[in-house]
């Protein structure tokens, strides 16, 4: 009778425990639904966040393209301002009725300046080396090589100079280059 007693005691918190768990249940269940809307929310401001993000992203790379798009096409343009004048003072020289060799010597020359200017603004810069000077294949290219007093690989005359274009080789300079002895 006892073991019977026992068993029911045994059983009644068992009884209660499962009585007990669905309400532990129930009232764990406001807590989870609560995090999970609190979650979904975050989830959905973050969802918002990132589509915002990659738009922005996907503007910032359409105006690059159209700013690079823009770069080439208007890279010479400071340029071609920089050499209009000189078109039209040549334009002028011809339109002169009775030259002499004077007017068309001043007239060139002041072409020549205007020209000069322009390429010291966009920062065409002439390569003229020098007799004596050490050959640099970078920015000389040597036609012929000639027997000359001077040390080999080096300079003997410049028969066309280079340009470089701020520190890019436009033309190298074409020069005679002495022999080894």
């Amino acid at each position: 009778m006892q073991d019977q007693e026992n068993q029911e005691v045994t059983n009644q918190p068992e009884g209660d425990a499962a009585a007990q768990a669905p309400q532990a249940a129930q009232a764990a269940e406001p807590g989870l639904e609560e995090q999970l809307s609190a979650t979904e929310a975050k989830l959905a401001e973050m969802h918002d966040a990132f589509m915002r993000a990659k738009a922005d992203a996907e503007n910032i790379r359409r105006r690059a393209q159209e700013d690079v798009s823009k770069a080439h096409k208007f890279a010479i343009e400071s340029f071609a301002e920089a050499m209009v004048p000189v078109r039209d003072s040549l334009e002028m020289a011809l339109k002169v009725e009775a030259p002499t060799v004077e007017s068309i010597k001043e007239g060139v020359e002041m072409t020549l300046k205007q020209l000069t200017t322009a390429f010291e603004k966009n920062r065409l810069v002439e390569v003229m080396p020098q007799p004596g000077d050490k050959l640099d294949p970078m920015k000389h290219q040597a036609v012929a090589v000639v027997p000359a007093e001077q040390e080999a690989n080096t300079v003997v005359a410049v028969l066309q100079k280079g340009y470089m274009i701020a520190d890019r080789l436009l033309r190298p300079a074409i020069v005679t280059a002495a022999a080894p002895k």
